[in-house]
């Protein structure tokens, strides 16, 4: 995973990226924006959201994707969202 020297995420905090336990409705939306917001600018966004996706990364925004959006895109819409991105 070469990709990761050039990630815009690289050395933040992963407490943006990923939700705290029992976060839900504005809190998360917000967080969620903002993380999506560095990822939609950096180099990396396509082979990290392909990573995510592969890995079954059920946590976490990667590559601009929630889990929610992994799902949905890989064709694996089973299985209740968990409330952590």
């Amino acid at each position: 995973m070469k990709w990761l020297e050039w990630a815009h995420c690289r050395g933040m905090s992963t407490d943006l990226f990923f939700s705290p336990d029992h976060e839900r409705g504005k809190a998360r939306s917000l967080r969620e924006a903002r993380a999506k917001q560095i990822c939609r600018r950096c180099p990396v966004r396509e082979p990290c959201s392909s990573y995510a996706i592969a890995a079954g990364e059920s946590f976490g925004v990667w590559g601009a994707t929630t889990p929610r959006e992994r799902r949905d895109r890989s064709g694996c819409g089973g299985g209740a969202d968990t409330g952590r991105s």
